[in-house]
C-alpha cells in the first residue's frame, strides 16, 4: 500500500515537473522568436553600435588677422575629458571615480551629467574642456586598466589669443546654452560659439564645419581601427581693418597712464576701425576652455565693470569736445560767421543764473573769435552761440555729424547717445525746453551724452568733409579660395558743409594743438599738422560734489580728446576717452602716442618705444 503511494506521487512530481520544462521551454521559443524576429531590427542595431562608435571632429575656428595680415587670433591644440553614457555600466560609479581622478568637485561634475540627461546617450558629456596633461595622463592610466572604460580624451582645437589686447573687439567663445540651441537649428550641445565682440557677430563664418570619425571599438570601448573619417573643415579666415601697431600703441599707453576709458581710431575715409580698446578689459583665453565659477563671478560683480565695452555701451557728457557741433551749426544756420566776437569775463549770466568759464579764476579769455574760442576752449563763446541757435537746431546738426544716433559698427550690443532736443523732452518727460537748459548743451555738459565710437564717427565726418562714414572691422573673407574683400558699408548720412566754414573748425582745433594757448598740446607731432579738442565733463554737478561729501565714489571729471591729422589731408581720426581722467589734456597725451606711432609706420621708420606717461591731475584744464 505504501509502494502504491509512494509511486503516485512520484508519478504526480514528474508530470507537475513535464509541464513545468514545457511552459519553460515555451516562454524561452517564444522570447528567442520575440528577439530573433520582432525585435530583430533593434537588436542588431545595438549589436552594431556596441562595436562602432561615432566620433565628433571638432572644427577649428577660423584665424583672424590685422590689415597687414599679422594673426591676431588664433588656435591652439587642448584635451577634452568627456563621459559616454553609451558605454556606461554605472553611471554613478564613472561620476564618483571622475571626479577623485580628476580632483574635481563630485557634486559639479554630477551637475555637469545631469544637464545634459535629456541629450542621446551617444553624444558624450564634456566634463572638462582644457584639460591639464596630469589630469589626461590620470584617465588614460584608468582606461588601460579598464576602470573608466566609458570616459574618453579628446584632441580639440581652441582658441588662443596670443596678445591681450583688443578684448571687447575680439571677444570670445564659450559652450553654447540651452536658449541659443534652441534658437538655431545649426547649434547643437556642446558646441562652442562666439558669444561677444567680432567672435559673435561673425560666428557662422568663423565656426567651420565639425567632421566624423567612424572606429571599431571592443568590449570595453578601446579602439581597434577606423572605418571612416571626415574630416573638419575650418572656418573662414578674416582680415581685419585693425591695425596691430596702432592697436598696440592704444594699449600701450592705456597701460602707462593707469586710467580706464575708451579709444576708436578710425580711417576717415572709410570708416575702417584702426584701432579699438575699452579698459577695464579681461584675457578673452579664460573663457576659451570654459572659465570656471570664481573668474567668472570675479569679472560680474568687479565695481570697474570689465565686461561692459565703454567704447559702443558707455554713455557719458562729451564736454568741450561738443564745441564744433555747436559751432558747424551756427555756422550753417548763418546765425554766425568765423569772425563773430564774443568777450569772456570768465563767467556770462542767463535767465537769471550764471554761468562760470572754466577760466573764470583767471579773468576768462577777453575778446574771442570762434577759431580762438575753439583753441582756447572758451565756454562764454558756446553759451552765448548756443543761446543764440537753440537746442532743436544743435540737435539737427550734431545727429548729422554722427552723435546721438547708433554709429552701425559691426559689433554686438551697442547703445545710443542722445543729443536733446524739444520734441524728446515733451515725449521723454511731458515737459516743455527750457531756454535756459541749452546753455549746457552749448558745451556738452546737461542732458548730452555720447558713446566713444559715435564721437570717433563725428570727428571722421568733421575730418572729410561731411561723410558719416559706418564704422566697420571685417575687411577681406578667405573661405580657402583666397582673400576676397569685403566693400566697406554705406556712409549713414553726407551733409553739404561749406568748405570755408568747415576750415575755421579746423584751423581751431589746429591751433588747440599747435598754438600757445591751445588746450590739446599734449598732442603735438611735429610737422604732422594734428588737430584735435580737449573735453573735461563733470560726473557730478559741484553741488552734487559739496553734497556727496566724503565717498569711496570716484568724483573726477572725466577726460576727452577728439582729432584727426593731417589737418587738410586726414589719414587718420578718432577719440579717446579716460575715464575720471580729470581733464582732456591727460587723453591728448594717449592720443600723441598713437599718432606718433602711425605717422612713424606709414614713413617706415621705427616704432616709438612703449611711453612712460604721468598724468597730470590738475583740474585746471578745458
Amino acid at each position: 500500500m505504501a509502494t502504491h503511494e509512494d509511486r503516485r506521487k512520484v508519478t504526480i512530481r514528474l508530470a507537475i515537473l513535464q509541464y513545468l520544462v514545457v511552459v519553460i521551454f515555451t516562454v524561452l521559443a517564444v522570447g528567442f522568436w520575440v528577439i530573433q524576429v520582432v525585435q530583430h531590427a533593434k537588436f542588431e542595431e545595438m549589436a552594431e553600435n556596441n562595436n562602432q562608435r561615432n566620433i565628433a571632429l571638432r572644427a577649428p575656428r577660423g584665424l583672424v588677422f590685422d590689415r597687414d595680415l599679422r594673426v591676431l587670433v588664433e588656435n591652439r591644440h587642448s584635451y577634452s575629458i568627456s563621459i559616454v553614457r553609451e558605454h556606461t555600466k554605472d553611471l554613478n560609479r564613472t561620476v564618483r571615480l571622475l571626479a577623485s581622478v580628476l580632483g574635481l568637485d563630485e557634486a559639479g561634475v554630477r551637475s555637469i551629467v545631469d544637464r545634459h540627461h535629456r541629450e542621446p546617450t551617444y553624444r558624450p558629456i564634456t566634463i572638462i574642456q582644457d584639460a591639464s596633461l596630469a589630469q589626461v595622463a590620470a584617465v588614460v592610466a584608468r582606461r588601460l586598466d579598464f576602470e573608466l572604460p566609458d570616459v574618453v580624451v579628446e584632441q580639440v582645437p581652441t582658441r588662443r589669443y596670443p596678445d591681450t589686447l583688443a578684448a571687447h573687439l575680439f571677444g570670445y567663445v564659450g559652450e553654447v546654452n540651452d536658449a541659443q540651441v534652441a534658437g538655431d537649428d545649426a547649434l547643437k550641445s556642446g558646441d562652442i560659439t562666439g558669444q561677444s565682440g567680432i567672435e559673435k557677430v561673425y560666428n557662422a563664418d568663423l565656426m567651420g564645419q565639425d567632421g566624423a570619425r567612424r572606429v571599431v571599438v571592443n568590449s570595453v570601448g578601446r579602439e581597434i581601427r577606423t572605418l571612416e573619417e571626415q574630416p573638419a573643415t575650418e572656418g573662414k579666415r578674416l582680415q581685419l581693418t585693425v591695425d596691430y601697431d596702432v592697436q598696440k600703441a592704444i594699449e600701450d599707453a592705456f597701460d602707462s597712464i593707469g586710467l580706464n576709458g575708451a579709444a576708436v581710431v578710425l580711417d576717415p575715409a572709410d570708416g575702417g576701425v584702426l584701432g579699438f580698446t575699452s579698459r577695464p578689459a579681461y584675457d578673452p583665453n579664460a573663457f576659451a576652455a570654459g572659465i570656471d565659477r570664481a573668474t567668472w563671478a570675479s569679472l560680474n560683480t568687479d565695481r570697474d565693470r570689465p565686461l561692459t565695452d565703454r567704447a559702443i555701451q558707455g554713455r557719458y557728457s562729451p564736454g568741450s569736445t561738443f564745441k564744433m557741433a555747436v559751432a558747424l551749426a551756427g555756422l550753417e544756420e548763418g546765425i554766425i560767421t568765423p569772425d563773430f566776437k564774443v568777450y569772456c569775463p570768465g563767467h556770462a549770466n542767463f535767465y537769471g543764473r550764471d554761468f562760470k568759464c572754466w577760466r573764470f579764476s583767471k579773468g576768462g579769455h577777453g575778446t574771442v573769435d570762434l577759431r580762438r574760442a575753439i583753441q582756447e576752449s572758451c565756454d562764454v563763446y558756446f553759451y552765448t552761440i548756443a543761446n543764440m541757435i537753440g537746442v532743436d537746431k544743435i540737435n539737427k546738426w550734431a545727429t548729422a555729424l554722427g552723435l546721438g544716433v547708433k554709429s552701425g559698427i559691426d559689433l554686438p550690443n551697442e547703445v545710443q547717445g542722445l543729443v536733446p532736443s524739444t520734441e524728446w523732452k515733451r515725449e521723454k518727460m511731458h515737459e516743455k525746453w527750457y531756454a535756459g537748459e541749452t546753455i549746457s548743451v552749448g558745451i556738452g555738459q546737461g542732458q548730452v551724452s555720447v558713446t566713444p565710437v559715435s564721437m570717433a564717427v563725428y570727428m571722421a565726418a568733421i575730418a572729410n568733409g561731411g561723410t558719416r562714414v559706418t564704422p566697420h572691422l571685417l575687411k577681406a573673407v578667405d573661405d580657402g579660395s583666397g582673400w576676397k574683400p569685403v566693400a566697406a558699408p554705406a556712409p549713414q548720412g553726407r551733409i553739404e558743409i561749406d568748405p570755408d566754414k568747415l576750415q575755421a573748425i579746423r584751423d581751431g582745433m589746429w591751433a588747440a594743438v599747435n598754438q600757445p594757448g591751445g588746450t590739446g598740446g599734449a598732442a603735438r607731432v611735429v610737422g604732422r599738422d594734428v588737430a584735435g579738442k580737449t573735453g573735461t565733463a563733470q560726473v557730478i554737478s559741484n553741488q552734487g560734489k559739496a553734497a556727496a561729501g566724503k565717498t569711496d565714489k570716484d568724483l573726477r571729471d572725466n577726460g576727452w580728446f577728439v582729432f584727426f591729422a593731417p589737418r587738410d589731408h586726414p589719414q587718420i581720426a578718432g577719440v579717446v576717452f579716460l575715464e575720471h581722467g580729470v581733464h582732456g589734456g591727460n587723453a591728448a597725451l594717449i592720443v600723441h602716442h598713437i599718432l606718433d606711432t602711425f605717422f612713424a609706420k606709414k614713413d617706415g621708420k621705427p616704432l616709438p618705444p612703449k611711453p612712460a606717461i604721468v598724468p597730470n591731475l590738475n583740474p585746471s584744464m578745458g
